[in-house]
């Protein structure tokens, strides 16, 4: 007898992103870029907005899914 998969009301909430802040090495594995992007990205302030926790940066999971809606609306207007 199958049971049925468990599903994690905050993963529908965050749209699959995890509970947590994101480091910019999430942000890289993410996106499918270097890390260095990441950090260019934030230089240029081109990319998802992040913030400091002392001298580390973090990124909230529902401004990184804000930044990735923005983006497809942009480029849907481009098109």
């Amino acid at each position: 007898m199958a049971t049925p998969p468990v599903t994690d009301p905050r993963a529908i909430l965050r749209g699959g992103l995890p509970d947590r802040y994101l480091k910019p090495e999430d942000i890289a594995e993410m996106f499918e870029v270097p890390l260095e992007t990441v950090y260019q990205w934030r230089r240029k302030r081109t990319g998802p907005p992040g913030f400091r926790i002392g001298k580390h940066v973090r990124y909230d999971p529902a401004d990184v899914r804000a930044y990735v809606t923005q983006r497809k609306s942009a480029d849907q207007l481009a098109a």
